[in-house]
């Protein structure tokens, strides 16, 4: 109880310099860059894992398939040289669209319009960095973890009050399949009814393929609906393990243990021995199954004699998916 008291405590400065520091930026105190092209920033009010990664892909292939040159910038959280894991997830999906790391994402905004010659910038996680200058403020709320029952950090994991969502341009509720309908609607009513002139759409993050490699050491794909039935070794190392956990349990897989690493763990040698090792003592008909994010920081094709698979993930739509994109469409009008 004295441990609460004293995070609240502690909470209340944090939360006083964010407002101080929204306010100056609200009022031009503070300086404001505007790069030479459309910015669209994808980012949430929370710590942790929201889902960002899907709904920036999702954004980046709406405007690259409209023939917009596309590049992704972000502050590269987790990457101590050389790009993060979620970068390389993005380059794998989308090939085609250029991402740049660097904690100056002004800098990084002149560099892609200059030397990539973009015409639209993706700025993940972007929503408190205020710095850049943009066109539309993508906000995600994580349903199973809704700002209303959150706290300000560090007693929570709010990075700015929850009033903060009137600057969003619009709100995507993400893993809405992760709880009942009604808490669903109760979030969104919440949302509506604080700021009434935000569209708000609800998403899943749903599984769209298995990938690996096979003894060759080929790539292979496989579909998700193969774990059904099948004894799975879980692991993980994201924001929000619960959720990997869960799609894991929706594909029909018997998970017979689940190891979790912290967010953008960078895998050493001894983390692969000790996978190997735990690996080995599952039943030998067992398939060890992680996300992307984590496969692509280690891309082999077994553990402990045990196929790995990855699960790729993406942005599914429930409702609001039209109205959603016509607030895309509105920052690129000729698009």
């Amino acid at each position: 109880m004295f441990a609460r008291a004293g995070l609240r405590v502690a909470s209340w400065p944090y939360g006083l310099a964010m407002r101080a520091r929204n306010r100056a930026f609200d009022r031009g105190w503070n300086r404001t860059h505007t790069a030479a092209v459309p910015v669209v920033s994808v980012g949430n009010l929370t710590l942790g894992g929201t889902g960002k990664t899907p709904c920036v892909e999702w954004v980046a292939r709406f405007f690259r398939e409209r023939d917009q040159q596309v590049t992704i910038l972000s502050r590269g959280y987790g990457a101590e040289t050389g790009r993060n894991d979620e970068a390389m997830v993005l380059e794998e999906n989308l090939p085609d669209v250029p991402h740049l790391q660097d904690s100056d994402r002004v800098r990084l905004a002149e560099t892609a319009v200059e030397e990539l010659e973009a015409e639209l910038l993706v700025l993940d996680d972007g929503f408190q960095h205020r710095r850049l200058h943009r066109d539309l403020d993508i906000v995600l709320i994580d349903t199973t973890h809704p700002p209303m029952r959150d706290y300000q950090f560090p007693r929570g994991t709010l990075r700015e009050p929850a009033s903060g969502l009137r600057r969003a341009g619009a709100i995507l509720l993400t893993r809405c399949d992760q709880i009942p309908e009604a808490e669903v609607e109760a979030i969104r009513a919440w949302v509506t009814r604080r700021f009434p002139q935000v569209p708000i759409a609800t998403t899943e993050h749903r599984p769209t393929e298995l990938v690996g490699y096979n003894e060759a050491n080929e790539e292979v794909h496989e579909l998700v609906e193969s774990l059904g039935g099948k004894t799975v070794g879980g692991f993980c190392g994201i924001g929000n393990p619960v959720a990997f956990r869960h799609t894991l349990e929706s594909l029909g897989a018997c998970t017979t243990d689940f190891r979790t690493f912290p967010d953008h763990h960078a895998y050493t040698r001894e983390d692969v021995d000790d996978l190997n090792h735990w690996a080995a003592r599952l039943p030998s008909d067992a398939v060890i199954v992680t996300t992307q994010k984590d496969w692509v920081k280690l891309r082999i094709p077994t553990l402990g004699g045990r196929p790995l698979r990855a699960v790729r993930i993406g942005l599914h739509f429930r409702d609001g998916e039209a109205a959603f994109a016509e607030v895309l469409e509105r920052v690129t009008p000729t698009a």
